[in-house]
């Protein structure tokens, strides 16, 4: 009976921005860790993320039932009614809410309220069925995490939040086309007007490689800025480049859908990286 709830939740995407949350946390934890504070705030945005997926269940349960992929989701097989989704996910929200006011700090809710909007309110409410560029706005929804981990320990937005909250915002683009690539034809089915659907597979090529040249261009900051130290720079710059290199590869080849994968998958891998290189290389 609860294996319904937790799936509509979408325990992966909790689980992967948790990887991201904890890299800013301990980047602004500096080698000082305090896991009550660890524990508030990952599990307070763990039932906010949890809440954001369900509610994006329940708005796109109508063209879920157009997507092979989601065709066999919790609300469109009518596992749990719109009515109790709703329910659910308000109460995820709210729980989630009190959990951070409480353990951390009102410069984490207000970062994490505000992705929260633009996911829910912005992206999945209006722009992801309506423009080229909801991906975009998507993508500053999902950056939020590692931010709201460094503003746990630094109660302030400051230049390091920025950096990070611009090297995952332009992670999630290549990310996100590369999805768009070999999922194609599901978003197509569904008229979503992702940049593969709306342009061109080509174009949506093109995009990801400038992203990556701008993703190779961010990654350095925090070193540059000294919130990490060499092994950093040398670690997530390799993978960045190899990222790169594959992005580029693909403007040749014919064999899109395998590529797309080869993208996405290194993506994967490099935000992990990215994440581990900042806990564990971060300077004091």
């Amino acid at each position: 009976m609860l294996k319904k709830y937790w799936q509509v939740a979408k325990p992966g995407i909790v689980i992967g921005n948790l990887i991201s949350l904890a890299g800013g946390f301990f980047l602004a934890s500096k080698g000082s860790i305090d896991l009550m504070l660890f524990f508030y705030t990952a599990f307070g945005v763990s039932l906010i993320v949890a809440s954001g997926c369900v509610f994006n269940n329940f708005i796109d349960r109508d063209i879920d039932t157009l997507m092979e992929r989601t065709r066999d989701r919790v609300l469109v097989k009518g596992l749990i009614s719109p009515r109790v989704a709703l329910i659910y996910a308000s109460v995820l929200g709210l729980l989630g809410t009190f959990v951070l006011l409480f353990g951390t700090n009102i410069i984490d809710v207000t970062v994490v309220l505000v992705g929260f909007i633009i996911y829910v309110g912005v992206y999945s409410l209006s722009m992801k069925r309506h423009s080229v560029h909801g991906t975009l706005i998507g993508s500053l929804a999902g950056a939020m995490p590692p931010v709201v981990g460094y503003c746990a320990v630094s109660n302030q937005f400051d230049l390091g939040a920025a950096i990070l909250l611009l090297i995952f915002s332009i992670w999630q683009m290549p990310h996100s086309y590369a999805i768009a690539i070999f999922r194609f034809n599901d978003y197509r089915a569904a008229s979503i007007p992702v940049l593969p659907v709306a342009k061109t597979i080509q174009s949506a090529k093109h995009q990801i490689l400038l992203y990556l040249i701008a993703f190779n261009l961010a990654t350095p900051l925090l070193y540059l800025t000294g919130y990490t130290g060499v092994w950093y720079l040398i670690i997530t710059s390799t993978f960045g480049l190899y990222w790169l290199y594959i992005a580029w590869a693909g403007l040749k080849t014919k064999e899109d859908t395998a590529w797309a994968k080869k993208v996405f998958f290194v993506s994967i891998l490099i935000v992990m990286v990215q994440s581990l290189m900042m806990s564990v290389d971060a300077v004091g």
